[in-house]
């Protein structure tokens, strides 16, 4: 073969051999993240599956976890047992058409998470095989579903790319007060370990024990020593930086031998949101209203009046100096040269 042939083809086997290589190393990058996001998603939050021992822990915060429960009962334990063939099982079987969407919907959720991680493209297709081709008429309700539980837990949209493009982008909301004024805790993915914890903080009293914090962790797929796809090193994000920035308060629980913690609401947290904005977002993840929950509604309400009370006397005392100095300047308007 003459040398210039030779050449060309060394050439073409080499660009072959790197465009392999790279793909090679895109799919790799795939598939880890994808193995991480399943070990790290033992529950049906992320995961097609249900936790298979009884948990308990109150029925607001399993919901958050994708566990369905009763509205009724705040405190209820619960068993449910994991079914081999509920992933291509039909909308007509003894599960209820909603339950089987919304764990679609957390798998599709999985997913999204995945390829946001992988910053790969989000495309209308993929996300079909996600669910099943079985389901494709129930797919406009899965995804949205799938979209509302984005932007309530991790403050993630999902915006398609083109009109009837069928591709997508997850992109972070702004804060709540549109100025920009909330730290980086209120956005993904923080935001998405913070609310429920502040919610679980809320739900045991105000006060929750590190083991009713961690059971409930356990339930999200999110183990102590384990690193989470999502929020690395779990008990160093917690215990360290969510405390350093004054969001939780972890301290030791008076005369206990041994010693035992427990986690409060930190000073950030009581300034920069609400028992009631909690509540609403826990009893968004159960697909109900804050008035569900009588006790907690009660506390939360109370709460507001609390903050309102507090903040009455600084805006009476700023009135009472506007409307002296209204006084005072009509006054001197008024006095005869």
């Amino acid at each position: 073969m003459p040398r210039g042939q030779k050449s060309k083809l060394h050439a073409h086997e080499k660009c072959c051999r790197n465009k392999a290589q790279a793909q090679g190393h895109k799919d790799a990058q795939t598939a880890a993240a994808q193995e991480e996001v399943a070990s790290s998603s033992s529950s049906p939050f992320y995961v097609d599956g249900v936790p298979s021992s009884p948990v308990t822990v109150p029925a607001t915060t399993r919901a958050v976890a994708g566990v369905p429960c009763q509205r009724s009962d705040v405190n209820a334990t619960s068993q449910v047992q994991k079914s081999k063939n509920s992933s291509e099982a039909s909308p007509s079987t003894d599960m209820s058409g909603q339950d089987l969407l919304t764990r679609k919907a957390s798998m599709l959720v999985r997913s999204l998470l995945c390829k946001y991680k992988v910053n790969e493209p989000i495309k209308k297709i993929d996300m079909l095989k996600i669910v099943h081709k079985r389901y494709k008429e129930h797919f406009p309700e899965i995804l949205r579903k799938a979209s509302e539980h984005m932007d309530l837990v991790f403050g993630l949209e999902l915006k398609e790319v083109q009109p009837n493009s069928h591709s997508y982008n997850l992109v972070c909301k702004s804060d709540d007060t549109g100025d920009g004024s909330l730290s980086s805790a209120w956005r993904f993915p923080i935001k998405g370990i913070l609310m429920p914890l502040l919610g679980v903080i809320f739900l045991h009293g105000n006060r929750a024990s590190e083991e009713e914090v961690w059971q409930f962790l356990n339930i999200l797929g999110i183990y102590d020593g384990k690193r989470h796809f999502m929020f690395g090193e779990p008990r160093k994000l917690i215990t360290q930086y969510l405390v350093k920035e004054k969001y939780l308060e972890y301290r030791q629980v008076p005369n206990s031998d041994p010693p035992r913690f427990e986690f409060l609401w930190g000073p950030r947290a009581q300034a920069e949101t609400t028992k009631m904005r909690v509540l609403e977002f826990l009893s968004k993840a159960n697909d109900t209203v804050p008035s569900a929950f009588p006790s907690y509604y009660e506390e939360a309400l109370r709460d507001e009046e609390e903050r309102a009370r507090a903040i009455s006397p600084t805006k009476a005392g700023t009135t009472s100096k506007a409307s002296t100095c209204s006084k005072a300047t009509s006054r001197l308007n008024s006095h005869p040269e």
